[in-house]
């Protein structure tokens, strides 16, 4: 178990999650990295780069 650092609520992290896999919090869609066994972050937006 982890805890969503956009709303708090509990997030069941599969058994077989790597880190830096990407998930969604299931109450309210935020998009979460996997940074340990127990842990997630918010994970980073992805910017336009507009051609650069």
């Amino acid at each position: 178990m982890a805890e969503c650092p956009v709303c708090g609520a509990e997030v069941t992290l599969a058994s077989d999650v790597e880190k830096g896999e990407i998930i969604a919090c299931d109450d309210c869609g935020s998009e979460l990295e996997i940074t340990g066994k127990d842990s997630v972050q918010e994970a980073p937006q992805e910017e336009e780069d507009w051609g650069e």
